[in-house]
């Protein structure tokens, strides 16, 4: 049965909805003031108020107010009764969260009306609530799967690497590993699917299951360049398929320090080098290409460069500085790129700690895109 909480100190009116409630087959509890109305709705959780807006002590639209304030309570379809009938009063009690007003002296035909109305509105809350719950739980089930299979720390003598990987609350596409194709040379890379949600997290997955597999055929894995367009050629955009992705993708060889890399519309990853005065250079690796899936006919190229020692690369999506900092702008490349240099000529610390000054930046608890970054850690040839 369904429980209406009826606030009004005017006893004879109460007496009358009271009435009139129950021989609709409603459930309704009575209360003659705001402060006894506020206990009730918080220990009965009702489906519906009707509150008078005028009463001594809390008035009905400070009871409003906090009734909206409390989550549990916020689906409550909330209807203030009221002689005033002026705009400014009803713009008082809107955004004090009043869902209808009813005026006195109350007509029980509309009143009724009102009533099943209201009700009505507070089940498909109800519902759209539900599903939103499901709905998360679903994208909590599928960050903790995506994280499952991301890899481990890796620990080798010629480089160690860490990694972090922080979902989105509606998870996005980010994906990443590294891998050895023999045992100098070690393919790394890390992908963002456009959008949110499952659609965006299950491409990834299957790129990162392809990739790990190495079954994209007649491509060499080698070759960094190939296996983009190896990727295009798989993952094109049709009317049944609206993602695409971008991707930084790079081969390094252990024997000769030398690391050959392409991207696919991907941000730059970071090489943060020491001179002589043991200073670090940045150099951004990027090369031309068009994200994957857009346009079946996009050619990519690759690059090279010798890894000093004691360098340090950074791979990582746009979520990791794309962040709405309070006065409404964005983070930035270049803000991030200060802030990674900085916590490198702090000396040693942790991946977490880059991450936690960027969690002051952030508005919410979590983050709007999927956070992921690599972070490599050159030390010598293995050979040398």
């Amino acid at each position: 049965m369904v429980q209406i909480l009826l606030i009004d100190d005017d006893h004879s009116i109460r007496l009358l909805l009271e009435r009139t409630l129950k021989r609709q087959g409603y459930d309704v509890v009575c209360a003659g003031e705001g402060e006894e109305g506020l206990v009730q709705a918080k220990t009965l959780h009702p489906a519906m108020i009707i509150c008078d807006w005028v009463m001594p002590g809390m008035s009905g639209l400070e009871v409003c107010r906090q009734v909206k304030s409390i989550p549990d309570l916020a689906t409550t379809f909330f209807i203030l009764l009221t002689s005033l009938g002026s705009v400014e009063d009803r713009v008082k009690g809107l955004d004090a969260g009043a869902d209808d007003f009813l005026c006195k002296p109350i007509e029980m035909n509309e009143f009724i009306a009102r009533i099943r109305a209201g009700l009505r509105l507070h089940q498909l809350s109800q519902d759209l609530t539900e599903q939103k719950r499901l709905l998360e739980a679903e994208l909590a089930e599928a960050a903790e799967y995506v994280s499952s299979i991301l890899p481990e720390p890796l620990k080798h003598p010629c480089l160690t690497i860490n990694s972090r990987f922080l979902p989105s609350s509606q998870l996005g596409g980010d994906g990443f590993d590294y891998f050895w194709l023999d045992e100098d040379h070690l393919a790394l890379y890390l992908l963002d699917v456009s959008g949110h949600g499952l659609r965006a997290a299950l491409p990834a997955l299957a790129v990162i299951n392809l990739l790990r597999s190495q079954n994209l055929s007649q491509v060499d894995y080698y070759q960094p360049n190939q296996v983009l367009a190896g990727l295009n050629k798989t993952f094109q955009m049709t009317d049944t398929n609206d993602k695409y992705f971008t991707i930084w993708y790079g081969v390094y060889n252990c024997h000769n320090c030398e690391l050959t890399y392409a991207s696919a519309g991907h941000p730059p990853a970071v090489l943060l080098s020491p001179n002589s005065e043991k200073e670090l250079i940045e150099t951004r690796l990027k090369t031309p290409g068009l994200p994957i899936g857009m346009f079946p006919d996009a050619t990519y190229s690759n690059k090279s460069l010798v890894v000093d020692s004691f360098s340090k690369l950074y791979i990582f999506s746009d979520g990791i500085y794309e962040i709405e900092q309070e006065d409404g702008t964005i983070l930035g490349l270049t803000t991030f790129l200060s802030m990674v240099y900085r916590y490198q000529i702090q000396g040693p610390q942790t991946l977490d700690q880059l991450i936690t000054g960027l969690k002051y930046y952030n508005l919410n608890d979590k983050f709007d895109d999927d956070l992921s970054i690599i972070e490599v850690n050159f030390t010598k040839n293995i050979s040398g």
